[in-house]
């Protein structure tokens, strides 16, 4: 109970001469009550206690504190001096406890301002950042929102290092500090340039020939500039390789590096149907079966119970799982 008034800490200093440590809270409950009331039956009505557990809580803060607290005069309790100079302090400082553990208000969007910061891949600054700012235009103008990269090779690093309010990932094992939500599952599609030539004669949608697949020159997604990724592993399990010519570290990279070469790439389907037209793109089938990632959101379970940032991920979340 920092910054205290002069009265409470009368109230402090007072409860400090005792061991306060093995001091039952709910005396003081009951103190308060025998102030307001002046009388141990009307404060056990105002307490739903028995008048003889009031008198008992009495008898256990008189010995406590080493004072009488009350004097008995005709049909009403006269406080001593020392208890007279514990009320008002003790009223503030229970009122001020009754504040702190209140529950919060309800949650008003439109009212409501903060920031909240979302670390993902540059893949949801296309499919959720514009649908999101709509949203909050309309039913949170004063809530801000932040796309921030995840922390490479360790994405759980960006609920802690980023202050991340959630984490937009592929499915992984997580501590039990972490929560979880499942979002959509991102199975992966092949873009091209519509005058690629190494596509000539195919349609879109089809399954790209294996061997065409493999011909031609890739640009992998890797913030981590790895050489190898999910597709490479599913071409293993076949006996066959592509070509890495050059990995991008966004998506929005890799698309536009394709859209201005002879490159294909393996990106997310939901991403290539989103950029096809913007790009002058062509989308097809990959030639080999590759399980699609499970995309969650996750995040720190100490906010759990925050109103915004509950909100927030209600919202979020039931966009993403539009895309699924």
């Amino acid at each position: 109970m920092a910054n205290l008034s002069g009265k409470s800490h009368y109230l402090i200093v007072g409860i400090a001469q005792m061991n306060f440590a093995t001091l039952d809270l709910n005396l003081l409950r009951v103190l308060d009550a025998v102030f307001r009331e002046g009388s141990t039956v009307k404060a056990a009505d105002r307490l739903a206690m028995s008048q003889p557990a009031v008198s008992g809580a009495l008898s256990r803060l008189r010995h406590s504190l080493d004072d009488q607290l009350f004097i008995r005069q005709g049909n009403r309790l006269v406080a001593t001096d020392y208890a007279a100079g514990l009320e008002s302090g003790l009223r503030e400082e229970l009122e001020n406890l009754e504040a702190l553990l209140a529950p919060p208000a309800l949650f008003d969007p439109q009212t409501a301002r903060g920031t909240f910061r979302i670390a993902a891949s540059d893949f949801f600054a296309e499919l959720l950042m514009p649908p999101l700012a709509d949203l909050l235009q309309k039913s949170a103008p004063h809530i801000r929102a932040q796309l921030v990269d995840l922390v490479p090779n360790d994405y759980l690093a960006s609920l802690e290092r980023l202050n991340a309010d959630i984490a937009l990932i592929p499915e992984m094992v997580l501590p039990d500090w972490v929560n979880r939500e499942p979002l959509f599952l991102s199975p992966f599609h092949v873009i091209a340039r519509a005058g690629n030539p190494g596509i000539t004669g195919l349609q879109d949608g089809m399954q790209i020939p294996m061997d065409t697949f493999c011909a031609l020159h890739h640009v992998l997604f890797s913030p981590e500039g790895n050489l190898a990724a999910m597709g490479d592993a599913a071409l293993e399990r076949v006996g066959k390789s592509r070509q890495v010519a050059m990995t991008v570290p966004v998506f929005s990279g890799v698309c536009r590096a394709v859209s201005e070469s002879d490159l294909i790439a393996l990106v997310p389907s939901q991403l290539a149907v989103k950029v096809a037209g913007t790009f002058g793109l062509r989308v097809f089938e990959p030639p080999m079966k590759i399980d699609p990632p499970l995309i969650m959101g996750i995040w720190h379970r100490r906010s759990d119970n925050t109103p915004l940032a509950a909100w927030m991920r209600s919202e979020i979340f039931s966009l993403m799982k539009a895309l699924d």
